[in-house]
């Protein structure tokens, strides 16, 4: 039987495996850990937590599945993440590089009266600022970027890892949810896409990171692991 309440740090791990889960990557320890950016033996202390509390269970080769109750906290707090950082961006006037942080020190702490309030005013939002759907399980299948031939025509669906170093890097770079584009060139380590009159480039690797619509489009793929944990103090959701 799950608690009826998850702790924040449950709640933190509950949302680190729904974004793996989310990302079509393997629900392990050890893509929690990378993920999280925290030690083994750390990482698997919370998961015999989130066990003994009913939220995950795992099998024999110690891959990590939601329970029922599991997958329902994980999506409330990453729905609720989400509907905040849109409230920020759209409402008090966050830029949506610096967003996640801040909705991040939020999440944990709203009244349920607040929360009502930020839901009325953000009122039919489908995704956050970075793309990704408010209401989860509406996600759209995209590919990343960085597999997109020259002369594609591409729309920017989301950016899968929200780590703030790397927001500012795809903002600065001019890379944004529902950017419409061009593959201009991908070759060298580095992806271009030219939309109106100006050009954004971004690493081969930053692009792993950044969900697309393309025309004509690459098979699809789930990106690297690796390539969507680039934050220097957190992983991105």
């Amino acid at each position: 039987m799950a608690a009826g309440h998850a702790t924040v740090a449950e709640e933190e791990y509950l949302e680190s495996l729904f974004w793996l889960f989310e990302a079509g990557l393997p629900m392990t320890a050890a893509n929690l850990s990378r993920a999280m950016q925290l030690s083994a033996p750390t990482v698997h202390e919370m998961l015999r937590r989130l066990e003994r509390d009913g939220y995950v269970v795992r099998n024999h080769e110690r891959t990590i599945a939601f329970t029922d109750s599991g997958r329902e906290h994980a999506e409330r707090i990453v729905g609720r993440h989400r509907m905040i950082e849109r409230f920020l961006t759209d409402v008090v006037g966050v830029p949506w590089d610096d967003v996640h942080e801040e909705a991040e020190h939020l999440e944990h702490a709203m009244t349920p009266r607040f929360e009502a309030y930020v839901r009325a005013t953000v009122g039919d939002a489908a995704t956050c600022p970075h793309g990704h759907p408010i209401r989860v399980g509406e996600r759209i299948d995209g590919v990343p970027l960085a597999d997109c031939a020259p002369g594609a025509r591409v729309t920017i669906l989301r950016l899968e890892n929200e780590a703030e170093d790397l927001l500012h890097y795809l903002k600065n770079a001019g890379i944004e949810p529902g950017l419409e584009g061009e593959i201009a060139s991908n070759q060298d380590g580095l992806v271009s896409v030219r939309a109106g009159g100006s050009t954004a480039t971004v690493t081969a690797s930053v692009a792993e990171t950044v969900s697309v619509l393309a025309d004509p489009s690459p098979p699809p793929r789930t990106a690297l692991p690796e390539q969507l944990v680039l934050g220097r103090e957190r992983y991105g959701r």
